[in-house]
């Protein structure tokens, strides 16, 4: 009977044991808005062997297939722990490149006033800093909110734009094979 205890509570222990990655210790669960998400799956975003970020991606409840968290129209977070300061202009410009990748010219012409005004809130932020959170909340029919540090610095409009950010990570051609694995559970 002891061991049938002591083995549920290391088991209880262990399931609510946030993750940690690189040091970045994360929550098992975020608060967006009125809505619960879980942890969906953590890792690093690497870049020329500079560890840049530590993404999270937290969901109303686990997925292991892009094509449905892409879809999918419930709240959603993607945090960014970053590794290391990283201007406006090369965060922004990462971002646009694997957006640009994962879309086609019509689709890169109707996400233009998006992309512009994801641009000014980068431009508005400036640097971000090692140790500085980056949040990206959709918010069902008020667009993606795009925060640093728990201040909210921007919304933008669109379902397409939440999908094309998504894609950034979880699309046909991620900004990085492993991070996209990670985050979807793997």
């Amino acid at each position: 009977m002891q061991r049938v205890v002591m083995a549920g509570l290391l088991l209880w222990a262990s399931a609510s044991a946030a993750l940690e990655v690189e040091g970045v210790k994360l929550g098992d669960s975020a608060q967006v808005g009125t809505q619960a998400l879980v942890l969906n799956g953590a890792g690093v975003r690497t870049k020329w062997f500079f560890k840049v970020y530590v993404g999270a991606l937290y969901l109303p409840q686990k997925q292991k297939a892009a094509d449905v968290v892409i879809a999918d129209e419930q709240v959603q977070r993607i945090a960014l722990h970053m590794l290391r300061d990283l201007g406006s202009k090369r965060l922004y410009g990462a971002f646009n490149e694997a957006i640009q990748a994962n879309h086609d010219g019509a689709e890169l012409k109707a996400l233009s006033p998006q992309l512009r005004q994801m641009a000014d809130i980068f431009d508005a932020i400036g640097e971000a800093k090692q140790g500085d959170v980056i949040t990206l909340d959709y918010l069902p029919g008020g667009g993606t909110q795009i925060g640093i540090n728990g201040t909210v610095r921007g919304t933008i409009a669109g379902a397409a734009f939440k999908r094309a950010l998504l894609k950034i990570w979880l699309g046909g051609k991620p900004a990085q094979d492993d991070l996209k694995k990670a985050l979807l559970g793997g």
